[in-house]
């Protein structure tokens, strides 16, 4: 694959967008939105495309457990999106910013609803269009070029029934936020199916139930939730 000097010596914007989500997918990485952000001040200098960086399935699961990151130590999945991430960032000549690491943290929300993709949900947590409520950021790519964006997409909460909001047995999740002591205070109880499978109201959501993220990678994120 074209290596940096290729990229910026000038690939079209559509190719450009290509080539990335190549480099991606051979890490099982996708990109979930983007948009063009010349002279935003909140992205280094010279940033003229993000790109938004989550796991891309099936499949994501174990490929990131087959990595040497995954070797009992703190922080693995994080570890990894770092050398990754960072590593096609620096092949492209580009800036990789992570959600982690903080504070300060990175305003990955408001990034997020910036790209049409990707919305606030009626429970108040993202909703993105072929994910659902699953959706996760590994990292962002801040680009000099401009690059091609996926386009934007219909909101899928507008034609649904929202179960959502229901979904939550002790109604930790619902139109006015995330009550994150009284989820805390349920998973307390033990032998939980959000501990097993993941999040109740996000299982819910059609959207999530159409993507094939597996329940042991959700039993992985809710055990470093609820430590």
């Amino acid at each position: 694959m074209a290596g940096r000097e290729t990229f910026a010596a000038g690939l079209g914007a559509d190719a450009a967008l290509s080539e990335i989500s190549a480099r991606l997918a051979a890490h099982q990485l996708e990109i979930l939105g983007g948009f063009h952000a010349e002279g935003d001040p909140a992205l280094p200098v010279g940033t003229r495309t993000l790109l938004m960086i989550g796991p891309k399935e099936p499949g994501f699961w174990a490929h990131l457990t087959a990595q040497p990151e995954w070797d009992g130590h703190a922080d693995p999945v994080d570890r990894w999106s770092r050398r990754v991430i960072g590593g096609i960032a620096c092949d492209l000549g580009a800036k990789a910013i992570f959600p982690f690491g903080g504070p300060p943290f990175h305003p990955f929300y408001q990034w997020a609803l910036r790209t049409g993709r990707v919305w606030d949900s009626p429970i108040r947590l993202l909703v993105q269009a072929n994910q659902g409520l699953m959706v996760s950021f590994r990292g962002a790519l801040a680009l000099k070029e401009l690059v091609a964006v996926p386009a934007p997409a219909a909101k899928p909460c507008d034609a649904c029934a929202k179960p959502c909001l229901t979904a939550c047995p002790v109604g930790a999740l619902g139109a006015e936020g995330y009550d994150v002591a009284g989820c805390h205070s349920y998973l307390d109880a033990g032998d939980r199916d959000c501990m097993k499978s993941g999040c109740l109201a996000r299982r819910a959501c059609p959207v999530s139930q159409a993507y094939a993220r597996i329940p042991e990678q959700s039993a992985y994120h809710m055990g470093q939730f609820h430590k």
